[in-house]
């Protein structure tokens, strides 16, 4: 499979290495070049400098042919750009976004672009754990954390000040 991933900090480093040592083709985009340090000895993709909400990077990073990409860089708003970039301009078969923000994430689900939430699914598992209870499916979290956004609008309308 070939895969391009945007962003190499813990999560992005991680999931090339894997990838790479799995025997995929991998291309890894960052911004900072200190960053491919993560990557290790062991890797065996590229390694690309550059912004990967720039076309021209993408193309360089073989974007057209790619199988997957995963943007996953700190920054919610260029993760989602990224994929949008992706799935709609280059037809890349399976595109993920990392999304921080539990609202920004259920409300790009529902727009089409599919996306992980380390918030929601960090909390989901931590609830589950607590609870003694066996691990869910990502998308039991995403239906917690819809009703987590309903909570949150109502309480709006309603003029509660924490939720302004």
């Amino acid at each position: 499979m070939k895969v391009v991933i945007l962003g190499c900090g813990r999560l992005g480093a991680m999931l090339a290495w894997m990838l790479s040592q799995e025997g995929h083709s991998v291309t890894i985009i960052d911004r900072n070049r200190e960053a491919f340090r993560r990557l290790g000895e062991g890797f065996k993709g590229r390694t690309i400098l550059g912004t990967g909400i720039d076309e021209d990077i993408l193309l360089l990073a073989g974007i057209e042919g790619a199988d997957a990409f995963a943007a996953v860089t700190n920054g919610d708003n260029t993760n989602i750009m990224a994929a949008q970039i992706a799935k709609l301009k280059f037809k890349v078969p399976r595109v993920i976004a990392r999304v921080y923000d539990p609202l920004r994430a259920c409300a790009y689900r529902d727009l089409g672009i599919p996306n992980i939430s380390p918030t929601i699914l960090g909390a989901g598992l931590i609830r589950d754990y607590f609870l003694g209870q066996e691990w869910k499916s990502p998308e039991h979290y995403f239906a917690l954390a819809e009703q987590f956004e309903l909570a949150l609008s109502s309480a709006s309308d309603e003029g509660d000040p924490q939720c302004t």
